[in-house]
Parts: C-alpha cells; structure tokens; sequence
C-alpha cells in the first residue's frame, strides 16, 4: 500500500436529521451517519483499529469539514473531489486541526478532544470499523 498524505478538506454541506448526521460531498454524493450521536464530555477516544472521522460544523450547522484520521484505505484524489480532508499522525503526535478540535495518535488508539466554544460550531466524532459504527458529540464539560 502506498503512502498516504495529508489532504486539506473544503467546505461541505451538513444536515442534522433525527436519525442522524448527513454530509454531502463536493461531488454531490451523500453519506449518513447513524443514530443521534452520543453526547461525550470534551473528549472521544477510539478503541484501536477504528476508522475516525471528524465532523466540525459550522455555528449555523448547515455547513462543516469533515476529517478522516489515519485513513489508510482511501486515495487522495478521491478525497480531493469529494472535499473529504485527511491527516496522518505518528504515534504520539498530537495536531490542532482546527481551532479548538485537537487530535492525538496515542499507540493504537486515536483521542479527539474539543472545545466547540472555541470551534464555534458542533463537534462530532464517528468511529467504525465493518462491525459497525458510534457516533458522538463533544460537548464543553459543565
């Protein structure tokens, strides 16, 4: 397999339904993320071999960027045309991916931790593998 690469995400459509989470793509395809995400307490961290994305919307929740972590499996030119972004982390690096949405690599698990104050918007972490998938929110402890 080769290489992957960090990949900057654009801008997509994002909508919030009771059953779950749906990001359209630049290219005009859908993907829908199951179930009412559970709300988490500044922080997610993914049991090991899970594929994370992270979905940071804006403060009108229309609009977001989507992340994947770590992905292995999927190309660059199929995330550029469909403004899916992608960052690769080494064991133990940790990076601000966007203002107030931090993601460290610890060993085999991945943490995403947030502030959505400081993110100005809704934070979202799904994580699945071919079993299944969770779906979370990071709300600010009180």
């Amino acid at each position: 397999m080769s290489a992957r690469n960090d990949v900057a995400p654009e801008t997509l459509s994002v909508e919030l339904t009771e059953d779950g989470v749906v990001v359209e793509y630049t290219d005009g395809r859908e993907v829908f993320y199951h179930g009412v995400p559970e709300r988490v307490e500044d922080s997610v961290v993914a049991a090991p071999a899970k594929e994370v994305h992270v979905l940071v919307t804006d403060p009108n929740e229309t609009e977001g960027v989507l992340l994947y972590v770590n992905d292995l499996n999927t190309h660059d030119d199929i995330l550029e045309e469909t403004g899916v972004g992608r960052i690769m982390l080494d064991t133990g690096e940790q990076e601000e991916v966007f203002p107030g949405v931090t993601i460290t690599d610890t060993s085999m698990r991945v943490e995403v931790e947030a502030d959505p104050e400081t993110a100005r918007g809704r934070v979202f972490v799904f994580v699945e593998d071919e079993m299944g998938e969770r779906s979370y929110e990071i709300v600010s402890s009180e």
